[in-house]
């Protein structure tokens, strides 16, 4: 059976009281809509329509690398004239369409996956996703028939007193025969209150011609849609914990998992040891058997094993296994830190690689560079990588030795068993095996602060 999906992603989301579409807004780092779809794709339907409205080059831009498809609703006119404007969308398929909003992103794939085995086992036209909640105040009721089919949806405002007592709700997402949804779209009215087309309207179209609709409970967390920032904070807060449960299932340490952020997309081997005050984003990679102390900010980076980071931030980069970092370091995008090195205290790494077993230990900035393994940085190393105008780059060798408060001013290359004396600017080459000095002579003045005075 062919499937494919829409996602309504058109509100305007006033409540969130922002320039941005609501959609776009992110959790743990996502676009709400981008979680649906990623989501989606999981659950093996690929063929995925968005239907934008208001904002709708910003929906795009969000969703750009998703290879979806887009439908434009020029007017909020309700649900169900959302889906009739992805009408082309839906032109010549046959099989199953899943319909879910762009403003829910805790759905998983697994619920999907049985949403769509459920309507094409069931034989149904259209099978709606409930939750059964313990106070359905505001929510469309889910009235069942004998059969445990679904009878009707009935608003919150419209229901009798005994509708008013069933605690199954509408959550907003459903899977239809293609066929039969276009046929029932042509039939929609918006003779109500609120002029506008509800998809609701389609489930009683469909029963009116006799056709068997079904209805599949899920828990509310998995449905629950973002309004406003209040909700954007609980929804933040489910995903968060979601994913802290599972790297913690799955062999990880989280000392307090309330207090680390870690977004979905990261991967973290067994064994390693997160302490609070973490944020890890992005597509990181971290390896087993590491130690993360408070306060690290990782991003889009590969982790090696056994490597430990104390307090520090390391941005689309790499670092070996065994190899230290920080305090307060700083390692910025492309660079490459090699195993069993060590980054120290107030360590800046630009766009720089690291050999194995180098230690960098404080206080120094390395920018354009290409470091060899064995290497010894002293207190206050600077690359001087920049001119005002361009950038250059400084090639040092293998077991180089540079001493505190030296200055390497690119483009410049060290060789390898070189020696650099402390307080030395380098400007030229330094061949292999020798000791370069480049700094004044030290000339002292005898008697020269009682000569001026200085000592009163």
């Amino acid at each position: 059976m062919y499937n494919c999906a829409i996602i309504l992603a058109a509100g305007e989301g006033k409540r969130m009281k922002s320039s941005l579409p609501k959609v776009v807004h992110k959790v743990c780092g996502k676009e709400m809509v981008n979680h649906v779809i990623d989501t989606l794709k999981e659950a093996e339907v690929d063929d995925i329509n968005v239907i934008v409205g208001k904002g709708a080059d910003e929906v795009k831009n969000g969703t750009s690398s998703r290879k979806v498809s887009y439908s434009f609703q020029d007017k909020q006119l309700g649900t169900g004239h959302a889906v009739k404007c992805s009408k082309d969308f839906l032109k010549g398929k046959e099989g199953t369409v899943a319909i879910f909003t762009g403003d829910a992103p805790l759905i998983t794939s697994n619920t999907i996956k049985d949403l769509i085995s459920f309507h094409e086992k069931n034989q149904y036209k259209a099978t709606i996703l409930t939750s059964i909640v313990d106070d359905p105040t505001g929510y469309g009721r889910i009235i069942r028939e004998k059969n445990e089919e679904v009878g009707k949806i009935v608003e919150h405002k419209d229901c009798n007193k005994e509708e008013l007592k069933v605690n199954e709700i509408n959550a907003g997402m459903y899977c239809f025969d293609i066929h039969e949804l276009l046929g029932s779209l042509e039939l929609l009215s918006n003779n109500n209150s609120q002029g506008e087309y509800y998809l609701t309207d389609v489930i009683e179209i469909l029963k009116n011609n006799g056709f068997k609709v079904g209805a599949l409970p899920v828990e509310f967390e998995e449905t629950m849609g973002v309004n406003s920032r209040v909700q954007l904070s609980e929804v933040e807060s489910i995903m968060k914990r979601r994913t802290n449960n599972k790297h913690m299932e799955n062999g990880v340490t989280l000392i307090d998992p309330n207090n680390t952020y870690i977004e979905p997309g990261v991967i973290i081997g067994n064994d390693t040891i997160i302490y609070p005050g973490n944020v890890i984003q992005g597509d990181t990679i971290i390896g087993e058997g590491c130690i993360l102390y408070p306060n690290s900010r990782i991003e889009s980076s590969i982790i090696g094993n056994k490597v430990t980071i104390q307090n520090s931030v390391i941005l689309e980069s790499s670092i070996g296994e065994n190899t230290t970092v920080g305090p307060f370091a700083y390692i910025r995008p492309e660079s490459k830190i090699g195993k069993s090195a060590r980054i120290g205290d107030f360590v800046e790494i630009k766009k720089s690689t690291i050999g194995d077993n180098t230690k960098v230990s404080h206080l120094t900035y390395i920018g354009d560079a290409e470091v060899g393994s064995k290497c010894n940085f002293g207190c206050g190393t600077v690359v001087v990588n920049y001119d005002g105008r361009k950038k250059y780059k400084t090639i040092i060798g293998n077991n180089v030795f540079i001493g505190c408060n030296t200055n390497l001013v690119a483009p410049v290359e060290v060789k390898n068993n070189s020696y650099i004396a402390a307080g030395s600017t380098i400007t030229e080459n330094v061949p292999e095996d020798a000791l370069a000095i480049a700094r004044a002579k030290q000339v002292n003045k005898e008697q020269w602060v009682i000569k001026k005075g200085f000592n009163k």
